[in-house]
């Protein structure tokens, strides 16, 4: 292959590499929920559910507080050696985490898991907004959603894995294929900034102190309606990953063991389907009308409006089945633009710094919604306000955000 058709296919190599980190951070940090029983069996702590909620809560709590820093670091330093050090050091505790003897073993490697896998999203979702501009943009990060999507399909899949292996074993032989994965990574991923940012760090300017980058972001109005809608999407993205199985089987014959593949497979299948319209439609509207952007990830917004009312309020496997496929696909078209809409408010030097700060509010309020919703009685009464919720963030997007270039420097 020519250094010349090598060059112009590479940005899309990136997408691939990115992918399958992305893959095995939601595999790793999604196996554990899986293997509560077979773990407990030899550590006894964990047999108690307020122990093991301690033990998945403490990995978001660090997760969100360490995100924006996270973020600020990325837009300072080679995001390549953040992505294969934090690669590398998650992919380490994976491994560890299968010779713990006690719940406190588990539960700081949980927080030290937090703190490397936060450095990942902000650093690759940036790295592949400067490989890929407006042509490509949305389409690249959505394939790039799918690896998340994929882990924490096959990560679902832990309790399979530990009877076959044992659990030890499974976290033993996932971290060491994440270990030589971060070795590949290291010969095959290469940094990229774009023109702006790459003068600013030839002339030493990109070193702009820390609090004033946080200023600049906050002080952008757009962003404040950009972090709104992701959080607010955030609520019931979290609800349906943590209570979506436990209200299903509420209302779906044959309980859990319908209901849990019902909300997984359903969100999962249309997630995918989402991204792979929503991004070429995103790509191409954009290049007729700078809200193309703006306008796809409200269809999106506006599909998952109607699915979770009827999530919360139908009864029975066809309105399971059908708010799921709905809200998934709607979903996916959301998530494959908040990236490439970011980028069209945010210069790229900020970028990684910003989207640092949506996953830290995004986390916190995922976590919220999921304590908050294990306490309130009428659980499919709370999916239908949550489609609100989704209304309000729909109504601010398509008011206020009206960007004037696709790729802000």
């Amino acid at each position: 292959m020519t250094s010349e058709k090598l060059q112009k296919i590479y940005p899309w190599i990136v997408v691939g590499l990115l992918s399958a980190v992305a893959f095995l951070n939601y595999l790793d940090r999604q196996m554990l929920s899986t293997m509560q029983a077979a773990i407990g069996a030899d550590i006894a702590e964990l047999r108690q559910a307020r122990s093991f909620g301690r033990l998945m809560a403490v990995f978001l709590w660090v997760y969100a507080l360490v995100s924006p820093f996270a973020g600020s670091i990325a837009d300072r330093l080679s995001r390549k050696w953040l992505i294969v050090g934090s690669l590398g050091v998650w992919s380490l505790v994976t491994l560890l985490m299968g010779h713990c003897e006690t719940f406190s073993q588990m539960y700081w490697l949980r927080g030290l898991m937090g703190v490397s896998e936060a450095l990942y999203i902000p650093s690759g979702l940036s790295l592949i907004a400067d490989y890929h501009t407006g042509r490509s943009r949305s389409l690249a990060v959505g394939l790039h959603m799918t690896g998340l999507y994929l882990g924490q399909a096959v990560g679902g899949f832990g309790a399979i894995f530990s009877s076959a292996l044992s659990w030890r074993m499974t976290f033993h032989w996932f971290g060491i294929v994440g270990i030589l994965y971060a070795v590949v990574l290291v010969f095959c991923l290469k940094e990229k900034r774009q023109p702006a940012a790459a003068q600013a760090v030839r002339a030493g300017t990109d070193r702009e102190p820390v609090l004033r980058s946080f200023g600049l972001i906050f002080s952008n109005i757009a962003f404040w309606v950009i972090l709104f809608f992701f959080a607010s999407t955030s609520l019931p993205g979290w609800a349906t990953k943590n209570w979506l199985p436990t209200l299903f089987s509420q209302h779906i014959d044959g309980g859990m063991a319908v209901a849990g593949p019902v909300a997984t497979i359903t969100i999962a299948l249309a997630s995918f389907i989402g991204v792979m319209v929503g991004g070429p439609l995103s790509d191409r509207w954009v290049r007729k009308n700078l809200r193309g952007r703006i306008y796809t990830s409200a269809i999106g917004l506006s599909m998952m409006i109607p699915a979770l009312v009827l999530m919360g309020l139908g009864k029975g496997l066809v309105p399971a089945v059908a708010s799921g496929l709905v809200f998934g696909l709607g979903y996916g078209m959301f998530d494959t633009n908040n990236m490439p809409i970011l980028c069209e408010f945010v210069p790229s030097r900020l970028r990684a710094t910003a989207y640092g700060v949506m996953n830290m509010v995004g986390v916190t309020m995922g976590a919220l919604c999921t304590t908050l919703l294990g306490k309130i009685p009428n659980l499919g009464l709370s999916f239908a306000v949550l489609g609100g919720v989704t209304a309000l963030a729909l109504v601010l997007q398509l008011t206020v955000l009206n960007p004037q270039t696709d790729d802000m420097q």
